[in-house]
Parts: C-alpha cells; sequence; structure tokens
C-alpha cells in the first residue's frame, strides 16, 4: 500500500457521462464498463493502485483502489480529496470494534464485514484473542501489511491468520492460500454463542472456521427445539444441532458429508455435556433426506441450512429449483406440528423465493404450513442501505401441519 501513505494527488479515474450516481446515491463501487478508457485506460493501473474517481467533467467522487482486470474494477475508500492512510483504516476499525462491542457481551463476532463498514474487500473474524482475515480484493490485498498493523493496533490479538482461499479472490485474479499473518494461530478455537460453547478449526474450516451470520436465527431453538427430535442437515460443525441439545432437545442428528466436521461436531455436543443426545449421520443431504424418508423418520425440527446454490445470477433458475427440491424433501420429514427452519445464504436469491419453496413444499404435499419468525444475517454483518448486496442471508422459521 505504499501509494496510501503519500499525501500528493492520485492518479484519476475518470467516468462516463452519468456513471457517478450510483455513488452519488452511497454506493462504493465502480464498474469497467462505466470508465471513459480514452481518458483514462484501463490497462495503464496496476492491480490494487490508489486512484482518484473523476465524473465526466473532473470533478472528483473519491478515493479508491483499482484492478484493471476485475468487473468491479474500482472500490470506494473515502470520498472527497482526503487522502487514504493507516489513521484512516484503524478509524474504520475502531468503528466497526465500537459497534460490535455494543452489540455482543463476549468477543466472538464478525469484527469487519467489507463494504458495510467501509472497509471493502476486508472480511475479519474474531475468535476471543484470535483473528482470521479474508483480503478478497486486490486492492485489500496490497495493504495485507497495513491491515495486519492496523488490527494489531486497535485488538493487540495473539494471533492473525489469513483465509486468502474465497473464490472472490479468483475473480480478482489473486493467488489463494492461508498463511500466518502474525502471531501463532491454534489449529481449533473456542467460542461462545448464545450461551453454548463450540469449538472450531481455522485453517481447515470452511471460509473462516464459523458462520457468525446465523446467530440470532439459532436462537429460535430456545422456543422449537425442547423435547422434540431434531435433524440438522447440512451441519458443519454442529452450529444449529449443539444448540438445539442445549436448549433441551430430546435427540439430534447432525447430518453433513464431511466426517472431520462430523467429528468436530461430536467434540461439541461433548463440550457441553449432551454427547448422549447427539448422533451423526455422514453422506449427501438430498440422498440421505430420502433414505430417511423411505424408512419412514419424522422429527419435530428440520434445519436446513445449505451452502449458497446461486453464486451468479444467471444460476438462479437452476438454484431456485434446487432450493423447491431441497425443502421439500426436508418437510416430508416433519412431523404434524413440527417446525422446518430453512435458510439461503444465496444473495441472488430474493427472500420471496424463500417463501415460495415453502409454499411450494407444503401445497405439494398437502399440507399447511405458517412463517412464524423471518430473519437474515445478525448485527455483526451490517447491510449498506446503498448497496443491496450486502444483504444475502434469509431465514424462516414454519410450522408446518
Amino acid at each position: 500500500m505504499p501509494a496510501s501513505t503519500h499525501t500528493e494527488s492520485l492518479p484519476p479515474l475518470r467516468l462516463i457521462k452519468g456513471a457517478d450516481r450510483r455513488l452519488r446515491n452511497g454506493h462504493l463501487w465502480v464498474y469497467s464498463n462505466e470508465i471513459d478508457i480514452q481518458a483514462t485506460p484501463l490497462r495503464d493501473f496496476a492491480p490494487g493502485q490508489l486512484v482518484q474517481v473523476e465524473n465526466n467533467h473532473g470533478k472528483a467522487s473519491g478515493t479508491a483502489y483499482v484492478n484493471p482486470h476485475s468487473l468491479i474494477c474500482a472500490r470506494l475508500l473515502s470520498r472527497g480529496l482526503e487522502p487514504w492512510n493507516r489513521t484512516q483504516l484503524e478509524a474504520r476499525i475502531t468503528s466497526a470494534l465500537q459497534l460490535r462491542e455494543r452489540c455482543f457481551e463476549k468477543p466472538f463476532y464478525r469484527l469487519v464485514y467489507g463494504e458495510s463498514d467501509l472497509l471493502p474487500g476486508l472480511v475479519v473474524d474474531r475468535y476471543g484473542d484470535h483473528l482470521v482475515v479474508q483480503l478478497n480484493t486486490a486492492g485489500m490485498d496490497s495493504m495485507r501489511d497495513e491491515v495486519t498493523a492496523a488490527l494489531r493496533a486497535c485488538l493487540q490479538p495473539a494471533s492473525i491468520l489469513l483465509r486468502n482461499d474465497s473464490n472472490s479472490r479468483v475473480l480478482e485474479g489473486l493467488p489463494t492460500e492461508v498463511a500466518v499473518a502474525y502471531g501463532t494461530p491454534p489449529a481449533t478455537v473456542e467460542l461462545e454463542e448464545n450461551g453454548v460453547r463450540f469449538q472450531t478449526p481455522l485453517a481447515t474450516g470452511q471460509k473462516t472456521g464459523w458462520f457468525y451470520d446465523q446467530r440470532a436465527n439459532r436462537a429460535w431453538l430456545r422456543q422449537v427445539a425442547p423435547g422434540q427430535r431434531v435433524l440438522d442437515v447440512f451441519s458443519y460443525v454442529g452450529s444449529f444441532g449443539v444448540q438445539a441439545g442445549v436448549f433441551g432437545a430430546a435427540a439430534v442428528t447432525c447430518l453433513d458429508s464431511s466426517a472431520p466436521a462430523l467429528e468436530t461436531a461430536r467434540a461439541n455436543a461433548a463440550l457441553n455435556g449432551i454427547e448422549s443426545r447427539l448422533t451423526t449421520l455422514q453422506g449427501d443431504a438430498s440422498e440421505s433426506l430420502r433414505q430417511l424418508r423411505d424408512a419412514g423418520e419424522r422429527f419435530g425440527v428440520v434445519i436446513l441450512d445449505p451452502p449458497a446454490y446461486i453464486k451468479r445470477k444467471k444460476d438462479a433458475p437452476k438454484g431456485i429449483a434446487a432450493y423447491r427440491r431441497l425443502n421439500t424433501l426436508a418437510m416430508q420429514l416433519v412431523e404434524p406440528g413440527g417446525f422446518l427452519l430453512t435458510c439461503s445464504c444465496s444473495m441472488h436469491m430474493p427472500r420471496e423465493e424463500l417463501l415460495e419453496a415453502v409454499r411450494h413444499a407444503a401445497v405439494r404435499l398437502q399440507r399447511h404450513a405458517r412463517i412464524i419468525s423471518e430473519g437474515m444475517q445478525g448485527p455483526d454483518h451490517p447491510v449498506h442501505p446503498a448497496i443491496p448486496e450486502t444483504r444475502y442471508l434469509k431465514a424462516l422459521l414454519a410450522q408446518v401441519n
């Protein structure tokens, strides 16, 4: 990030007529087809380089970093003419930290959520004294040393692990890696969520190791899980299932395709003293649901928290059909009066389509479903009101008769 420490003028990135409208309305992204490539050819910029974004009349819109090889070719860091530097970086991290400390009693949360914390391309999850970081864009990747230094200054962590193995980096033309930025990150960390203890792997787990975004939706299980048989599909390390057991479920089955994840789920059950009530089932979700259905199994609560089936907008029709099939299979396993807790983390899946998946399943099975709770990601994943892409998680709790 060498240019960020200088106060001299940055090179301009000129927009075509009208292309600054989104920025004026609060958005932070500039697309490659919005650049006046005659005035400022994209090929003249290096990935991660800082630029001054200008409208077609030369008026500054703000400071951004650029990636000429990406569809989103620039992301705004600040507005106006002020330079972007380490002081601003620390100020943004401090602001993010203050919000989380107001919302959560214990230091287990997503500390930085990219654009919503005005740090586009940066994700930081906190596990007490340990941080896991994703530098998902060329601009943030060029700032890795400054990001590490700022996190150390603001939080004094024991370790910082870089999980730079996301698909976003591939789209940015960046190499993928898992690397230590500071200290000695442990293989697993312990965290607490909704009063329940968990262990989760950092370097080998999914994404940053834990999915803090579902915290509030997992809390629904306090009301519906007591005394019930619970099936947690796509359970990973038991985040939903173990909480259901702690909240009083009579029996919990965690279903996942990953043997190491299920092993950790069993360890998490033991950590909370419910190992006798939790069993695991390894296999493909859809096939396993069919086998359970054919065996006559029924559950008081079925939880669906699948991976994103719709990664690109053009995949929406196929992905929506997959959500409908999955919800129909799951609803067949819900006993009368039981509950289906269903989710989608696909940003390109509107909430109405998740509602439609539940409606479609109920009509097809000649059952009656009624939605009693609707959720989204938690406050450590705040939504930027000008950037709809920052709101991605949908969750529904339905009673099925």
